[in-house]
This record gives C-alpha cells, sequence and structure tokens, in this order.
C-alpha cells in the first residue's frame, strides 16, 4: 500500500473525529446511553427536548475510538468499554448524574410485540372498553378474560394477567394490548456509563432508579431516627422525640415521689445533715445506756429475791419451842408418880 493510498480518508471522517475531540475537550461530562429499539420519531423527540442541555451524537464506533485515543487522559479511554453498536454519545456540562436522571424522565411509553419479554405483570383491568362485538370477543375469551355487553360495547368483567413477569408476549396478547392502548415498555436513551472530564472519573453504571432511590433512603432514614434519639444525638429531625422521651421521664420519676438532688445541697444544709445525724447517734447512745442501766436494775432485783426464798425453805427449828414441849413418858412411871 502507497503513502497516498494510506493518507486517502474521506473528508467527513476527518471532520468527524475533530469535531468528537473538541467536544470531549469542552464539556464536562460525555456519557454513553443505549439507543436500542428506539424508533426514530422517539430518538428526534428527545434530541428536541435535551436541546440546550447537552449534544447528542450517533457516531460509527471506529470514528469515536479514533476521538478518543486522540484525546488526553488514559482515564477517558475506560468509557470505550460500552460503546457498541446502537448507541449514542451526550455530550454536556450538567453533572453526568443529572443528566442521567433527565434522560429517564424522557422515557416514553410503547407498545409491546410478539416475543418480547414482559418486564412486569401485564394486567388486563375491568371496566368498559371501546371495542365493539365481533372477533375481539374470541380474542378476549382466548386469553381467559371474562366480557360481557353493555351500551352494545364490550366490557370487561374482572382483572386478568395476561403475561406474567419474565415470560414472552404472545401474538394474541400483543394484539389485545394494542386494541386496549395497553403500553407495558417505556422506551428511550438508557444510560450506560459517563466520564467527568473535569474530575478525572468513570462512572460504570449510571441507570439510576430515583424511586427505588428514594424508597432506599425513607427506609434508612425510618431506621436511623430511633437509634439517633437513644444516643441524644440533637438535631432538627431529633430534638422533638428527645424532649418527649425527657418529659415522659420526668412524669415517671414524679411518680415515685420528690427526691432531692446530692448537687443541689447548700453547706448549710450539709451542717444540718451532719447535726441531725449526732443527735439520732447520742440519742441512741442514751437510748443503749438507759437499757443496759434498766438490765442491771432487774438482775439486782432478781439476785436480792433468790436468798429470801432460800431462807423461807430452810429455816432452822426454833430450840424454845422444843423446851416447851412436854415430854411424853411411858405409862407406868406415870402410875409410880401417882402413889
Amino acid at each position: 500500500m502507497t503513502a497516498e493510498q494510506k493518507t486517502q480518508v474521506a473528508d467527513w471522517k476527518i471532520q468527524t473525529v475533530e469535531e468528537l475531540k473538541k467536544l470531549i475537550s469542552e464539556n464536562k461530562t460525555i456519557l454513553i446511553a443505549s439507543i436500542k429499539n428506539l424508533p426514530g420519531s422517539q430518538f428526534q423527540e428527545i434530541c428536541k427536548k435535551l436541546r440546550g442541555k447537552a449534544v447528542v451524537k450517533v457516531p460509527k464506533k471506529n470514528l469515536i475510538f479514533r476521538a478518543i485515543d486522540g484525546s488526553d487522559g488514559e482515564e477517558l479511554k475506560k468509557i470505550k468499554e460500552n460503546i457498541e453498536s446502537s448507541i449514542a454519545i451526550l455530550f454536556s456540562n450538567s453533572d453526568a448524574f443529572d443528566l442521567a436522571a433527565d434522560l429517564l424522565k424522557n422515557k416514553s411509553p410503547a407498545k409491546a410485540k410478539a416475543g418480547q419479554e414482559a418486564p412486569e405483570d401485564i394486567e388486563v383491568k375491568a371496566g368498559p372498553t371501546e371495542l365493539v362485538p365481533g372477533p375481539a370477543i374470541s380474542e378476549l375469551g382466548a386469553l381467559g378474560i371474562q366480557i360481557q355487553i353493555k351500551d352494545g360495547k364490550i366490557e370487561i368483567k374482572a382483572d386478568k394477567v395476561i403475561v406474567q413477569e419474565g415470560k414472552a408476549i404472545s401474538q394474541g396478547a400483543a394484539d389485545i394490548m394494542s386494541k386496549l392502548d395497553i403500553k407495558p415498555f417505556s422506551i428511550g436513551f438508557i444510560p450506560l456509563s459517563a466520564f467527568d472530564t473535569q474530575e478525572k472519573k468513570f462512572y460504570s453504571e449510571i441507570n439510576i432508579d430515583p424511586e427505588g432511590t428514594l424508597a432506599d433512603l425513607k427506609h434508612a432514614f425510618g431506621r436511623a431516627l430511633p437509634f439517633a434519639v437513644s444516643i441524644g444525638y440533637a438535631n432538627s429531625d431529633t430534638i422533638g422525640f428527645m424532649l418527649s422521651k425527657a418529659e415522659s421521664h420526668a412524669k415517671a420519676l414524679d411518680k415515685l415521689g420528690p427526691s432531692e438532688s446530692i448537687n443541689d445541697k447548700t453547706p448549710e444544709d450539709d451542717e444540718k445533715d451532719a447535726g441531725s445525724e449526732d443527735k439520732q447517734e447520742q440519742s441512741s447512745e442514751t437510748q443503749s445506756d438507759n437499757n443496759s442501766k434498766e438490765e442491771e436494775k432487774k438482775e439486782e432485783a432478781a439476785s436480792e429475791d433468790k436468798p429470801e426464798e432460800s431462807k423461807e425453805v430452810e429455816q432452822p427449828k426454833d430450840d424454845s419451842t422444843d423446851n416447851n414441849t412436854p415430854e411424853t413418858k411411858p405409862e407406868g412411871d406415870a402410875q409410880e408418880e401417882s402413889k
């Protein structure tokens, strides 16, 4: 291959690469988004909504690779991993996550096609329809949908799930959804990855779910709030609960009776307390002395009573009494004396 053949590159390709390199250097955020299965009309509509916020380009893969390789920064080359077919590149000075949120907001509902996988349970709600009796009756019956005719039109009697989440959509289900204007899909730009040229940061997963994130934050807040109150962490969210908790504790203490805090006592109160304690000690000592004296008296009285009792029991006989008592003599001796 000659040198002339090597330099034969279409001018529009060179211009495209230079334009992409300029966009990379002049913007804060480079975002890669999937546009797979996105109709051209909706693509144009989304681009109009993003006008003034971002520049949307759908270049060929080799051209954007050349633009990235010709730009400064090794971290930028990581974004090449997400560049495949059916992608769009957005250049903006907005924050990467803010731009991704805008893309998710601009997604629009789309009708189902046969063979697509249901993103969730697809349900036909009960109520009146604009369908007239005819072939639609058999089509609805084939899917197990109960109907009735009212005012010349078909009315669905009860809710019915016609396709479960993750299952392939049949042709009959797709036709009924089209007739009932059921659009189970949402199509638009799907954020894949982004690069911040100022911070030199690469974000591999930029597809955020605002509703799911908000639900997670609410759940985390609900768990953190009682913990913060229990440890006494005061802020605008916890102060009201902490005051209510303190008030309930105060009421509980009031029910137990008044109590005097040691820190609230004055030196005079301490002296009074010390004097009262001394008086109590003296009175207790006096009481103990009185008790001991009474015990001694009782013991003395008991000792005095015991000898008198013994005297009464062991009293000796009086000799004078024995001398005055006449002596009984034998009967023979008395007769002799009388003679």
